[in-house]
C-alpha cells in the first residue's frame, strides 16, 4: 500500500511530465517547497515508480540545460521594461 508521500510524488511526477514544467513552477502550483518537490521526484519516485522517474528526469534535465537561456531572457526583459 502506498503512503500519502508516495502518492504525492507520483502526482508531482505526472504533473511535471504532462506540463513540461519546472520544479519551481510545480512547487508553486501545489503550494509546497521546491525542496519537497525535488526530494519527492528524485528520491521517492525513483523507488516507487522508476518508469515515471525516468520521464521526469528527462524533463528536468531539459529544464536544467535551458535555464541559462531563460535567465538571459528574463534579464533582457527586465532592462527593456526599465526603458
Amino acid at each position: 500500500m502506498k503512503t500519502i508521500v508516495e502518492e504525492r510524488a507520483v502526482e508531482l511526477g505526472e504533473y511535471i511530465v504532462e506540463n513540461k514544467t519546472t520544479v519551481r513552477a510545480t512547487a508553486k502550483k501545489f503550494g509546497i517547497s521546491k525542496s519537497t518537490v525535488h526530494s519527492d521526484v528524485s528520491t521517492r519516485l525513483k523507488k516507487s515508480n522508476p518508469t515515471l522517474y525516468n520521464e521526469v528526469r528527462k524533463v528536468l534535465d531539459t529544464n536544467k540545460a535551458q535555464r541559462h537561456i531563460r535567465g538571459g531572457q528574463a534579464t533582457k526583459e527586465k532592462y527593456n521594461n526599465l526603458k
